[in-house]
């Protein structure tokens, strides 16, 4: 009989101790929502104040964009006639840098030095013209 009394009381005081662990975890929880509702009000005040500006902005008339001219500029005209597959991942790497996909395609890029490392390293696969 007093066996069974002790575990009454046991159980009694595990379900008064996760009652208790449940009661302070809501707590926490409303207090974290009521924290993040107050830092969301401010911000939906700043977007409120944002919209007129933002459609002011739309609302500006678009100036035309001045033609680029590469007259000046230094074109190189770069075909692969070799195949990628097998090659090294690297080597890949630079065809496709380059702009080229499929075999006998042509591109025209600029000469510069970056694009000139890449077809130094893969020039047994291209035929390169300066345009």
């Amino acid at each position: 009989m007093a066996d069974e009394e002790k575990t009454v009381k046991k159980a009694a005081k595990k379900t008064a101790v996760k009652k208790a662990a449940t009661k302070k975890a809501a707590a926490k929880k409303a207090v974290a929502k009521k924290a993040v509702a107050k830092k969301a009000a401010p911000r939906a005040a700043a977007e409120k104040a944002a919209a007129p500006k933002a459609e002011a902005r739309q609302a500006a008339p678009k100036k035309a964009a001045a033609p680029k001219s590469d007259s000046g500029v230094k074109k190189l005209s770069v075909t692969l006639v070799r195949s990628k597959n097998g090659r090294l991942k690297s080597h890949k790497a630079c065809v496709a840098g380059l702009g080229l996909r499929r075999m006998h395609q042509t591109v025209q890029v600029i000469d510069t030095p970056e694009n000139r490392g890449m077809i130094n390293k893969v020039q047994y696969m291209l035929s390169v013209e300066e345009v």
